[in-house]
């Protein structure tokens, strides 16, 4: 158990501990459940019925924390339902469209009234009693609507509460911490500052008039009934990140984590460097079980996705209603109404209009390559004695081009897997389906990319059409290569010589001289920046085609962001976000001429996904005792 956790488990355990129990509480200890993890179980599930309980306790029989009594922590926010609700989804949709997602967007449209606190899982049914009785004592006194104003910075945009209102609903939030506080012993604090209504946080600065143009079509005066609502979440990972699984992933070994279609994981970025490319370490929210999943089952979830709404009040002008929520459905809040505007999902990007239609820019990253699968030392498990090469195993190619210098330059310029090589051809296929035409083929000089490009335009049936023109400026940051020096690529005639289609007439932008070993974070989002940009410009725009560029995982964002106005991200977010683009990921930019911008919008085909296949040994297997 981490230290923290530790000293959390000894704070809530010296706490006097209410011995009142529930009907709901009381069946489960007929079904023999613990008290402790009985209420546990009910506290993790709003309380509604045996039978969520007891789901969440059978997933959980082997949740190494499922004793610890480390509690959940509450909030209690204001939210608007109706036609302003939906007005503020509009918002929340457009503004991520147009400007991609910021902090605002993790979390449901809301006012805090108060901060998230804990409170002992014996003692949450109190925290019920008291939304009741306040809401009641307030609830003839509560504004039949809020006055809200649109306040704006360069990193914050949302409304604020007006003076009248906000004293109302601050003495709402003072007099719910206060009968927490005393009924719950827990520490309640109530927002006592500015009430707001957050539309769009910490977003970039040249964002801000766009996202006030989207504000100002809101009505703050449509109609709206408020609910103040209770929820919750798993205090041990506030801090982490949150995906979901697009897919379900049996473990192959002991490690590895189970997750089912929809399941959320959370894991801590901090943790993550010394797991192996392509994969993730994490915590179930479904089980609490701790495992490594393939990074390109899941996509990033938000904050609130997790959270458990337990109790409401809603406040009607002419009556009032507290909600109880028992016969309701797990109230998780990545389901209809939100999953339009805070899902991570690419169907929130413009769809794809005719690739053909307007000048487009597809970046990919290369196929599955040897060393991603035989690991660093691959190519001596295919030497023999006389350093000849020779197919170890199928997913070895069958032969390796030929190179003037050693055969060993091979370990830090790897080719594709046979696998890598199979998918590059299935993509040029499937774009060759979609009628995509491919004007211009641009490539990293590393032979992954090579063999890439050259694959992907025999899918085409373009490889006597479209020469692949090899551009240095295009190679990965070269901070992340191990041996610390920029690697002796083939040489344009040698993988002429080869057979691979290479335009040998172009003249690199960027030459190979220049590229430097462990270059800075900004020398290498310079060189992408500028280098994308020749090319646009030496590529005809006349021309309606699509100029396919392959690169590396890193491509994919220091390609593209530069060419629709997003500055760089952060060196830390970035190396994250590269971990997660598979073999063959894929983004696509469509030039805008008569405004003169590109915009992203969605790839013309969908990306390949495949599961691990390990090594057999069939007389281990079957012959063995």
């Amino acid at each position: 158990m981490a230290v923290a956790e530790t000293q959390l488990y000894a704070k809530v355990s010296n706490k006097h501990r209410n011995k009142s129990t529930s009907a709901l509480l009381e069946s489960l200890l007929a079904k023999g459940f613990p008290a402790h993890i009985a209420q546990k179980a009910l506290a993790a599930t709003g309380q509604r019925t045996i039978e969520d309980a007891a789901k969440w306790l059978h997933s959980h029989c082997n949740d190494p924390s499922l004793d610890d009594p480390i509690p959940q922590e509450y909030a209690l926010y204001l939210c608007p339902t109706g036609r302003f609700h939906n007005h503020l989804q509009e918002f929340w949709k457009e503004s991520k469209r147009q400007c991609g997602k910021n902090r605002a967007h993790e979390v449901f449209p809301h006012i805090t009234l108060c901060d998230f606190f804990t409170c002992e899982d014996q003692k949450v049914e109190l925290l019920y009693d008291t939304l009741k009785r306040v809401g009641d004592s307030f609830s003839q006194s509560f504004p039949p609507s809020i006055s809200l104003s649109l306040h704006s910075s360069t990193s914050y945009l949302g409304f604020f509460v007006g003076d009248s209102h906000a004293k109302i609903l601050k003495d709402f939030a003072l007099a719910f911490s206060s009968e927490a506080s005393a009924l719950a012993d827990c520490h309640v604090k109530p927002c006592l500052k500015q009430l707001h209504l957050t539309l769009a946080h910490k977003f970039y600065p040249h964002h801000q008039k766009t996202l006030e143009q989207l504000a100002k079509c809101i009505n703050p005066g449509e109609t709206c009934q408020w609910v103040a609502a209770l929820y919750s979440r798993d205090m041990r990972f506030v801090h982490y990140q949150t995906l979901r699984a697009l897919f379900q992933y049996k473990p192959q070994n002991i490690d590895e984590l189970m997750i089912n279609t929809g399941d959320f994981v959370y894991v801590d970025p901090t943790q993550q460097s010394d797991v192996s490319e392509g994969w993730v370490i994490g915590t179930s929210h479904r089980t609490g079980c701790r495992g490594f999943i393939p990074e390109n089952y899941t996509e990033r979830a938000n904050e609130s996705d997790t959270w458990v709404k337990h109790r409401e009040y809603v406040f009607v002008a002419t009556s009032r209603l507290f909600t109880q929520t028992e016969n309701e459905p797990n109230v998780k809040l990545n389901g209809e109404l939100h999953n339009s505007s805070m899902s991570g999902s690419v169907t929130n990007v413009l769809p794809l209009q005719n690739v053909t239609l307007r000048r487009g820019m597809l970046v990919m990253r290369h196929g599955e390559r040897v060393d991603q699968v035989f690991g660093k030392s691959w190519l001596q498990q295919c030497l023999t004695a006389d350093g000849e090469y020779y197919r170890a195993d199928l997913n070895f190619p069958s032969t390796l081009p030929k190179r003037k210098d050693n055969v060993k330059h091979f370990e830090c310029d790897p080719p594709l897997s046979s696998c890598g090589i199979f998918q590059s051809k299935l993509i040029g296929e499937a774009l060759l389906d979609q009628e995509v035409t491919v004007s211009y083929m641009y490539s990293s000089p590393a032979l992954r990319c090579i063999q890439t490009a050259h694959h992907i335009l025999q899918g085409l049936k373009l490889d006597q059409k479209v020469k692949i023109r090899v551009e240095p400026g295009l190679f990965e940051w070269t901070k992340w290569e191990a041996s610390r020096v920029i690697p002796n690529f083939m040489t344009v005639t040698e993988l002429a010589e080869a057979s691979y289609k290479i335009d040998t007439s172009y003249r690199s932008n960027f030459p190979l001289s220049s590229l430097v070993p462990s270059e800075s974070y900004e020398e290498y989002v310079n060189r992408s920046s500028v280098v994308i940009k020749q090319i646009i410009t030496a590529c005809p725009s006349k021309g309606k085609g699509v100029i396919l560029i392959v690169g590396h995982g890193s491509s994919l964002a220091s390609f593209t962001r530069p060419l629709i106005g997003l500055p760089a991200r952060d060196s830390s977010d970035f190396a994250q976000a590269v971990r997660k683009i598979p073999s063959l990921g894929m983004c696509f930019c469509e030039e805008i001429k008569e405004e003169n911008k590109w915009q992203m919008v969605n790839p013309p085909v969908k990306t390949l996904t495949h599961g691990a296949n390990a090594a057999f040994n069939w007389r281990n297997c079957i012959m063995e005792d």
